[in-house]
């Protein structure tokens, strides 16, 4: 197995105290002040985020560490390298992918369970009700998978998948995005991007 699976993974999630929880060390970069690790991020793992884009880690899922570092890479170090940018969201599609292969092949349930929550979260991302549907089912199997007092965090992370299920339901696509990607919005996401009920970006 490449190392840099293993650098990718231990960078994103540090130890496990239980293999219900958290490394608490990275929830800052996680929740909080994501932003201030993209320049990290960017130096440790840019050459293999290029990589990923241009296909030559394609034989990383060939494990299920190898297909996880590949979901972190184009789902969650390309929002920190490309910030800002209609670039964080180019490679949604394939980690979308990455991740339903991966649900099929069996490879979730091989891993931690905070690993499985960052598993799914390109399904969260997406603009598109079916793999919003299959999210939703898979936070919920998450958290029917962890012993009750160990459920809180994934809980929440199946809230945070509904909210989105909720707005894809709704509008077809995230209003929060159009500005950043060039679409134009509609009076009615206009509003509700004014609201500020929702905000996941």
């Amino acid at each position: 197995m490449s190392n840099r699976i293993e650098d990718i993974l231990q960078f994103w999630f540090g130890a496990f105290p239980t293999p219900y929880t958290a490394d608490v060390s990275k929830m800052d970069m996680w929740f909080k002040s994501g932003a201030a690790y993209d320049s990290e991020i960017f130096l440790k793992f840019g050459v293999d985020y290029d990589k990923a884009i241009k296909g030559e880690l394609d034989h990383w899922p060939d494990s299920y560490r190898g297909r996880l570092a590949l979901i972190i890479l184009l789902d969650q170090f390309s929002r920190h390298i490309h910030r800002g940018d209609a670039l964080a969201f180019a490679q949604d599609e394939k980690a979308q992918a990455l991740c339903i292969d991966g649900i099929a092949a069996g490879d979730d349930s091989k891993c931690h369970s905070i690993e499985r929550s960052f598993f799914y979260l390109p399904l969260e991302h997406a603009e598109d009700i079916e793999k919003q549907n299959l999210c939703v089912k898979a936070y919920s199997q998450l958290v029917e998978d962890v012993p009750e007092e160990y459920r809180r965090p994934f809980e929440m992370n199946l809230q945070y998948a509904k909210d989105h299920h909720y707005v894809i339901e709704r509008f077809g696509r995230f209003p929060e995005l159009n500005e950043i990607i060039g679409r134009e919005s509609t009076e009615e996401e206009r509003a509700f991007i004014a609201s500020g009920e929702y905000f996941f970006l």
